[in-house]
């Protein structure tokens, strides 16, 4: 069976979506028989003291180079300095991830047959064109979200020459990929409109382990922690960054303060979380809780304890990318409330499960008003949970998904052969 190299910016024990998904591919790759190895980081994301003790990091190369064991995988993890929003510090982790885990991939990885990688950054997939000459082998560019597409609808970048450059990049990634992964048909469309051919594009969106995602009814440990027992909680769990227009929810949780039994709930941690707790302070939202990023065992009771669950995308990014905390959500049998573009994949998403509400982006007097919709109308939300439950069971557990990337490594070897 063929090696497969997986190169990944986050990978357990580091507590975040996209590590947990490459996590479980891992781990199904290893049992339909192909070896596997992994080149990351050190948790630098979301730590989770748990996952760390049950995954200890040993020096590899002194304190440049860390080794792990993930279910009898190797795991290599490249020295990392805490997430920061600092654009400079960000590209300077970014180049030292990338030099040190090409050298690692080079002097230490041998005989791989194919290269997974995932973005974000754009630029991991220079790394994998490297090593897939040194080693090759195709490698298999796994869209996330598209870049630099959302970080330029954000506003985060705006210098014309460094658009340029990032698109430049992106374009000669794509041309070198054997196969572009996307995870949503919206996604798909985007990159042909830019000239990938279409024959290179699959579709194979993210997944949940139903095993893992049953929810743990309201009253739990969560809600006695969170002071919310026997209150109607709107909750967004999750990365707390200006991609998620959260600044929307704060304006909706003022316009439905009059209803004291509605509570809104924010969990996780970010770059915005000084300045959400500061909004939540200075206004007197009396009726939002924020509270500090939770381990991933601990989400049955988060969207247990929750009315509504809140998916929420910046306005402009419906095209870049599908949070995939909306899995999670339909997996534990809850309702949806997604702010997004109404054409957006995610949208979509929640149609056709019919489990929840869709509003625009940035408009908390339609946010305000699914909520109050859902609160007068309680009694219909466990049948647009059971409903989302039933969907993403048909289409999007584990098992489903990860055959279809099992299948199309089968197919890039092939092709490579032939």
């Amino acid at each position: 069976m063929p090696h497969v190299l997986v190169l990944s910016l986050v990978f357990p024990p580091d507590a975040v979506s996209t590590s947990q998904i490459m996590g479980d591919l891992v781990q199904d790759l290893r049992e339909r028989g192909h070896t596997v190895s992994v080149l990351t980081t050190t948790p630098h994301y979301n730590r989770d003291a748990g996952a760390e003790a049950r995954q200890p990091l040993r020096p590899w190369w002194g304190p440049l180079v860390r080794r792990s064991d993930f279910h009898g995988t190797p795991v290599f993890h490249t020295a990392m300095p805490a997430k920061s929003a600092s654009v400079p510090r960000r590209l300077a982790a970014w180049s030292l991830f990338h030099a040190l885990s090409l050298l690692v991939g080079v002097i230490t990885v041998r005989r791989v047959d194919v290269i997974l990688t995932p973005s974000p950054p754009l630029s991991i997939g220079i790394v994998a064109w490297m090593l897939g000459g040194w080693h090759r082998a195709p490698f298999i560019y796994n869209v996330q979200e598209l870049y630099p597409d959302i970080a330029i609808n954000l506003g985060a970048v705006r210098n014309r020459t460094a658009i340029r450059l990032l698109f430049a990049l992106e374009r000669f990634v794509y041309a070198r990929a054997a196969r572009i992964t996307l995870i949503a048909e919206r996604m798909r469309r985007r990159l042909v409109e830019k000239g990938v051919p279409a024959a290179r594009t699959v579709v194979i969106p993210n997944f949940v382990d139903m095993t893992l995602l049953r929810a743990v009814p309201s009253p739990n440990e969560f809600t006695r922690e969170a002071d919310i027992d026997g209150r109607f909680v709107i909750c967004y769990a999750g990365n707390l960054g200006p991609a998620q227009g959260l600044d929307t929810l704060l304006d909706a949780a003022r316009l439905v303060a009059d209803q004291p039994a509605i509570v809104v709930v924010l969990v996780g941690g970010g770059t915005l979380w000084n300045h959400l707790g500061t909004r939540i302070r200075e206004e007197q939202l009396s009726n939002v809780r924020l509270v500090a990023h939770q381990p991933f065992s601990r989400v049955p009771e988060i969207y247990g304890a929750s009315h509504l669950s809140v998916v929420s995308q910046a306005a402009a990014t419906g095209s870049d990318a599908v949070p995939s905390k909306v899995y999670r959500i339909m997996a534990c049998g809850g309702a949806v409330l997604a702010a997004t573009d109404a054409e957006s994949d995610l949208a979509h998403l929640i149609a056709a499960g019919g489990c929840g509400f869709v509003v625009p982006q940035e408009s908390p007097q339609a946010i305000a008003s699914a909520i109050r919709d859902a609160f007068h109308h309680r009694e219909s939300l466990a049948a647009m949970g059971a409903s989302g439950r039933r969907h993403v069971i048909a289409h999007y557990a584990r098992p489903v998904v990860t055959a279809r990337y099992d299948a199309l490594i089968d197919e890039v070897l092939k092709e490579r052969a032939a």
